[in-house]
């Protein structure tokens, strides 16, 4: 059942198509490379004094956005499914362009979600991003628990006891709320045997192992590389977190440093049974690894 967190509703939505994307493609080959990257609306941020020098940019458009959305275009092309965090969905600061939809055309996704947690109208359009190359059977947005602005996309993949879980996430600053945000997501996850939590999580893996309410589904955390601040790693806030399950082929903490934050990838091998049941993907293999 679907729950109302402040002013706001959870809902069951479909992903948004892009009419420019070619869907015809070759079937899943059973390896599904995932990212999550907190773009910071496309703004690179190079020193801590560049948030106070840069600080305007959040509020009025720059050039410079557009050449560090066609680089994370680039980036993004590489990968099956994207987890985007502080995306601006259409407004002055954008230039009114909705910047999931422009990476999903940069990049090529057939199908990309814009989760609009904070509506400035037009001063800004605070979002989370989905962009895939499968079609989800389905997708929920869900508002977390806490001060308004913050949300989860729940995604499935297949159907029954085989089918695939992601919930893409951008977590609060604070202990206490980040805990009602995680018991949230995991009702919402109870009964999925193969899971993906993606996104910025502001704490570090431990904490959400060992000592927050996701730590009874046995989870794994792939990489422990620091993500932040980009330009001098110091902290691991952005994870992508793993049913057992799930096949780990290939983690990596991607040194582009086009945000605050660096982007996180991890390859996975999906079990027989999910792959069959997985509908057609335009995921080509990475240059140099056989499919």
């Amino acid at each position: 059942m679907l729950r109302r967190w402040g002013d706001r509703e959870a809902s069951s939505c479909d992903a948004r198509v892009n009419p420019h994307c070619d869907r015809d493609g070759l079937p899943v080959d059973g390896r599904l490379r995932l990212l999550s990257f907190n773009i910071q609306v496309g703004i690179s941020t190079e020193r801590y004094r560049h948030y106070l020098t840069r600080g305007w940019q959040h509020l009025l458009p720059h050039p410079g956005r557009a050449v560090n959305l066609q680089r994370i275009g680039e980036l993004l092309g590489e990968y099956d499914l994207v987890a985007l965090q502080e995306v601006d969905g259409g407004s002055l600061r954008s230039g009114y362009v909705n910047q999931v939809e422009h990476l999903a055309q940069l990049a090529d996704f057939p199908f990309w979600y814009q989760q609009l947690n904070r509506n400035l109208g037009r001063l800004a359009q605070h979002s989370n991003g989905l962009l895939s190359r499968l079609q989800p059977t389905l997708l929920e947005d869900h508002p977390l628990p806490g001060p308004p602005g913050r949300g989860a996309i729940l995604l499935r993949f297949g159907h029954g006891r085989d089918a695939l879980a992601v919930v893409m996430m951008h977590l609060a600053l604070g202990a206490r709320t980040r805990t009602r945000q995680l018991a949230y997501i995991r009702e919402r996850v109870a009964g999925f045997r193969h899971l993906v939590l993606m996104g910025d999580m502001n704490t570090h893996a431990n904490d959400l192992l060992e000592h927050s309410p996701l730590r009874d589904l046995g989870l794994l955390a792939p990489q422990v590389e620091a993500t932040f601040p980009s330009w001098r790693p110091q902290r691991c806030l952005d994870h992508i977190l793993l049913s057992p399950s799930l096949t780990l082929e290939r983690v990596e903490v991607l040194s582009q440093p086009i945000s605050d934050h660096l982007p996180v990838a991890v390859d996975i091998r999906l079990p027989d049974g999910l792959c069959a049941d997985l509908p057609l993907a335009l995921s080509p293999s990475p240059q140099g690894v056989p499919a």
